[in-house]
């Protein structure tokens, strides 16, 4: 099993920046080191992919509406993953939430095998 405890959300005004952060444990990601991601889910609304982050930290993918805005980076030592926000607008408002899975490939397609509980961003106008 795998635990994902994301932390650094909060409320901020528009143009501002966050910086989310991802710890994750467990015996499984102990002894794999898994492909991470953040996805986000607005009220209403489904959850949507963000940005993910290979294994090993050679492949990053975004998606659209945050490319040059969001950076996701990690460190396997520390075993966390982050997620730098610059130039926040209020659509960016929703839970985020920090995922795991064996390979990136199943992060597009919305289908990790773990997440975290999330975390709540704010963006006001």
């Amino acid at each position: 099993q795998v635990q994902l405890v994301e932390s650094g959300g909060g409320l901020v005004q528009a143009g501002g920046s966050l910086r989310l952060s991802c710890v994750a444990s467990g015996r499984t990601f102990n002894s794999y080191v898994m492909a991470m991601a953040w996805f986000r889910q607005a009220p209403g609304k489904e959850r949507d992919f963000v940005a993910s982050i290979s294994n090993g930290g050679v492949s990053i993918d975004y998606a659209d509406s945050v490319k040059g805005r969001f950076t996701i980076s990690r460190d396997n030592a520390k075993s966390m993953v982050w997620l730098q926000m610059n130039s926040l607008k209020p659509e960016d408002t929703a839970v985020y939430y920090c995922a795991a899975a064996t390979t990136a490939r199943k992060m597009r397609p919305g289908v990790p095998d773990y997440w975290g509980q999330g975390t709540q961003v704010t963006v006001s106008s």
